[in-house]
């Protein structure tokens, strides 16, 4: 089958607007649900980070409160041990996009420190977008949009419409008056068309080969669409 290219952050800590740091990697389910759901349809996965160091995850995204319950907390915990690309990742910068069939980016804050001013992960995007390679991004991982600009200095992605980690769902989880920039407003002014769901409830917006989801609940029927295109 095919082979899919999860981008993932190599951040473990986000630099707040006060100078402290906030502990955070990428978010456990929105690796997990589409790690699974290509899997288990027989494609290959294959991890790169930034520099090939191996990525960390967001402590929180275990916990029972962001998970339902300890039930699926305990299942995304083991499911994440199942995860062993993520131990073995090859660094972003000797990606060779054609060797993939598709491109995913999960979140969690990581991406807002690292992929979001990363250039080799800017010139992957748009080479994937130009390329009509499917492409998919959830969460906190569209701010790695941000750095996919174009020689003449436009964002490649101004006047698609995406799915992304919203300004209510930030203040709403605690962090809305601290970050640095907030997501929904920094891909808005680079010519992005935000399209916001319900806080917390699945929302995925599709345009053209790019899929997005708004948070971890998205993560799931993200892959459902991802694994239509494939």
């Amino acid at each position: 089958m095919s082979k899919i290219l999860f981008v993932v952050t190599g951040a473990d800590r986000l630099t707040l607007a006060d100078g402290t740091t906030h502990p955070t990697g990428f978010w456990a389910e929105e690796a997990v649900a589409p790690y699974e759901a290509l899997r288990a349809a027989g494609h290959e996965v294959v991890v790169a980070t930034p520099g090939g160091v191996v990525p960390s995850v967001d402590r929180g995204s275990l916990t029972p409160e962001m998970n339902g319950g300890r039930e699926n907390a305990d299942r995304v915990a083991k499911a994440l041990e199942s995860f062993t690309e993520l131990r073995r990742p090859v660094p972003l910068e000797d990606v060779r996009l054609e060797e993939y069939a598709a491109v995913f980016y999960p979140g969690g804050h990581g991406p807002m420190e690292d992929l979001a001013v990363h250039t080799g992960s800017g010139r992957l995007l748009v080479e994937a977008l130009d390329s009509g390679k499917p492409l998919a991004v959830v969460c906190h991982g569209p701010a790695a949009l941000l750095a996919a600009v174009r020689e003449d200095g436009s964002n490649a992605f101004a006047g698609y419409e995406v799915a992304a980690f919203t300004n209510a769902e930030e203040a709403q989880a605690g962090l809305g008056d601290k970050v640095l920039w907030l997501l929904e407003d920094r891909l808005t002014e680079a010519g992005v068309q935000v399209r916001t769901g319900e806080p917390w409830a699945p929302n995925v917006v599709v345009d053209r080969t790019l899929v997005t989801g708004q948070n971890p609940a998205s993560s799931a029927p993200l892959a459902e669409e991802l694994l239509k295109r494939l």
